[in-house]
């Protein structure tokens, strides 16, 4: 989760494979056919080469404007496409909803590899020179490969700074909240990668982008009284937002509370008993299109809600407030903007904006 990768609350299924498995796959692709390392070698230090960045633990050195990515989470490929860099991804995977709007002729010219997590194997067909992803379960061990295992080999890799700054992800689960998510870490990712292939005029514009449409979404809103609760995914043990994630991002920026704000599970499985007890005002429903739990479709979620005999009675249902989101926009990403404007509308439809 986000819940969608490993990190989600849903592990996505694609077997791990070994250390020894990935080194020599990557021996084998460096000593034949294209080598990351002698692309970057290639261009030096020209156009401000080597950018070095911390990132998660890690200091990354990309030598050269990459020219073969591998985004292996949507979140991190959306960037990516927003940045206009479509012609410099080898291949995505990792997906759980459609592309975000304005960038499916942008999406279409990049390949997918898996809709879920992609096998080392996989990604190191596309003979990678930097490799991105959302999450850091996804380059660790479980995964597709630890990261370490990729930059031994001369191949950087780099994970969303939302997914590890203020937070735990060495428990089982999605992770723990130390401190409160801000757009910030976002906004610091596309600076980020806007570095690292070279264009970082277009992370400045992005960026901008993305702040005035926070600030005019939440431009006269006080839903200081009302209460949200964001569920993800899965009917039978609900995985539901904890305080301080991408959903605690929406709930700040718009002044509603969340109905799960006192826990830093990012996103807990609560029961309905419990959920039914705090009755929320407004349901934020996530509509997923990946077939990995139960009642991933907001159809399917309504459905549940609708019939289930704790849930049908909440005053949410009885009124049918619901906002559905994306995926993504649940997961600390460029899309958790969207989030916030879609939330934002809802509120204002239900009466609940002040």
């Amino acid at each position: 989760m986000g819940p969608e990768t490993p990190r989600y609350p849903v592990p996505i299924a694609g077997p791990a494979r070994s250390a020894a498995v990935l080194i020599t796959a990557l021996l084998l692709l460096t000593a034949c056919g294209r080598s990351p390392r002698e692309e970057t070698g290639a261009q030096g230090k020209a156009g401000g080469y080597p950018v070095t960045l911390k990132n998660c633990g890690h200091t990354v050195t990309v030598k050269a404007a990459p020219r073969r990515a591998v985004s292996v989470d949507q979140g991190s490929t959306e960037i990516l496409l927003s940045l206009g860099l479509a012609g410099r991804i080898a291949a995505t995977a990792t997906w759980t909803d459609p592309v975000m709007k304005g960038l499916e002729k942008a999406n279409a010219s990049v390949t997918r590899i898996a809709d879920n997590r992609p096998s080392s194997e996989k990604v190191l067909d596309q003979e990678p020179d930097f490799v991105s992803a959302s999450f850091e379960s996804t380059l660790a061990k479980g995964g597709v490969a630890p990261r370490e295992q990729f930059e031994k080999l001369g191949v950087p890799t780099y994970v969303s700074p939302a997914d590890c700054t203020a937070k735990d992800n060495t428990k089982d689960g999605d992770g723990v909240r130390t401190g409160a998510l801000t757009m910030d870490s976002v906004y610091g990712e596309v600076r980020d990668l806007a570095r690292v292939f070279g264009v970082p005029e277009r992370g400045e514009k992005l960026v901008a982008q993305l702040r005035t449409r926070v600030s005019e979404a939440a431009e006269g809103i006080d839903a200081s009284d009302a209460s949200v609760l964001y569920w993800f995914a899965n009917s039978e043990a609900p995985y539901l937002a904890g305080c301080c994630g991408a959903p605690g991002i929406i709930s700040r920026e718009l002044g509603v509370r969340n109905a799960f704000d006192d826990t830093h599970d990012e996103w807990p499985q609560i029961n309905w008993e419990t959920v039914a007890d705090r009755n929320p005002d407004v349901l934020v429903i996530g509509d997923l299109t990946r077939k990995s739990q139960t009642a991933e479709s907001a159809a399917g979620k309504i459905a549940f809600l609708e019939s289930n005999p704790v849930t049908k009675k909440m005053d949410a249902v009885r009124h049918k407030r619901y906002v559905l989101l994306s995926g993504q926009a649940m997961n600390p990403s460029i899309r958790t903007v969207e989030g916030v404007e879609q939330v934002a509308a809802g509120l204002r439809e239900f009466g609940f904006a002040g």
